[in-house]
């Protein structure tokens, strides 16, 4: 066999290696941390062994991988391509800023850094909800050139996370209108609202919209919000206390579901 190739993913800091067939569909993959190589078949051991060469650091354990769920066995479908589960906070402005950085020299910080500073942040806080039995999903793309910042899965339902710089800002919400200093308003909570409803279609699900601050600011909320929470970092790790609207079989497909590319292609 030819034409192998290795994939890395990184997810919450835990590195897993895919071999892949040049159609992109999966032969095996090294669990790192475990030392063990899970084989789909038993014939292509040599091949993918060869492949792994140059990455594996020790002796290593390889048999075919344990009984997969059916949210494993959609996820094992994917194209590496189709998989939005590896990106990082704030993928697009790190793709963005590689490719155009901008001038060394700015008057003013490039405000695309400040968005990905946000980003990074919030993503980083969703991430460690792994352990409480979310999933947490970064810069989904929609058509358009709209994206989701975060998407977040777990036992108390499913959020779209909208986040937003705000550091030594005074920040006021007036539904729909969130003004930032002394910028003009915007009607972000408007836009937020219309992106979880993209979302709970793409999903069949009901999405609830989250605006999330960072780093904490002087927050006025006037008046009521309609579906939106406003939270800031110091709140985010209260996700972990919901809970009694998914159960973990619900969470694992929603999540197999939503880190498809394809399932987003027509919200």
């Amino acid at each position: 066999m030819s034409g192998l190739r290795v994939v890395p993913t990184w997810r919450h800091g835990q590195e897993r290696l895919y071999v892949c067939l040049e159609d992109g569909g999966n032969v095996a993959w090294y669990d790192r941390e475990a030392a063990r190589v899970h084989l789909l078949s038993q014939e292509h051991e040599r091949d993918v062994l060869e492949a792994l060469g140059p990455f594996l650091s020790g002796p290593v354990t390889v048999g075919p991988p344990p009984v997969p769920t059916p949210a494993e066995l959609a996820r094992l479908t994917l194209h590496p391509d189709d998989d939005l589960a590896p990106n990082r906070p704030g993928e697009a402005l790190l793709i963005a800023l590689d490719r155009d950085p901008g001038p060394a020299r700015r008057l003013r910080p490039d405000p695309r850094r400040h968005a990905l500073a946000a980003e990074q942040a919030v993503g980083d806080a969703l991430d460690r909800l792994d352990g409480a039995g979310w999933h947490a999903l970064h810069s989904i793309p929609l058509p358009g050139g709209d994206r989701l910042h975060h998407l977040l899965i777990g036992p108390g339902g499913l959020f779209v996370i909208h986040t937003l710089y705000v550091r030594r800002q005074r920040v006021q919400v007036a539904d729909p209108m969130v003004t930032v200093g002394r910028r003009e308003p915007r009607p972000l909570l408007r836009r937020l609202r219309a992106d979880a409803d993209r979302a709970s279609h793409a999903l069949t699900a009901e999405v609830h919209p989250v605006l999330a601050l960072t780093p904490a600011a002087d927050l006025t909320v006037t008046g009521s919000l309609r579906r939106v929470r406003v939270l800031q970092d110091p709140d985010l790790p209260g996700f972990a206390r919901l809970g009694g609207v998914l159960k973990p079989a619900d969470v694992e497909a929603l999540h197999a579901m939503a880190r498809d590319r394809r399932t987003w292609a027509r919200v």
